[in-house]
């Protein structure tokens, strides 16, 4: 599955995350990789120090994403700064017929 706009690709479907129960705000391009944490963290009891390869996988995946998505917003910035020094103030609120 492709996601838009980024360039990680979805590996778990969605039947391997309802079974494995991930929490759907964590349903992203790394369930792939929480999927198994989770089961090491039930299996090791939660210990802080088992599960740590798992963990930072998981964690370095979580990361890129963040730095993919601020890359891009950067790059949307950047465009807007160039469009406003173009063609002037571009209003955040469009003027309507009414006002």
């Amino acid at each position: 599955m492709e996601v838009e706009g980024s360039s990680k690709k979805m590996i778990a479907t969605q039947e391997e995350m309802v079974e494995a129960r991930v929490p759907i705000p964590y349903r992203d391009q790394c369930a792939h990789l929480l999927i198994p944490l989770n089961k090491c963290r039930q299996a090791e009891f939660y210990l802080p120090w088992k599960c740590e390869n798992e963990r930072h996988s998981y964690e370095k995946c979580e990361y890129e994403l963040v730095m993919e998505r601020m890359l891009q917003m950067q790059k949307i910035r950047e465009e807007q700064a160039q469009l406003k020094h173009q063609h002037g103030a571009v209003p955040l609120v469009p003027k309507t017929a009414n006002i």
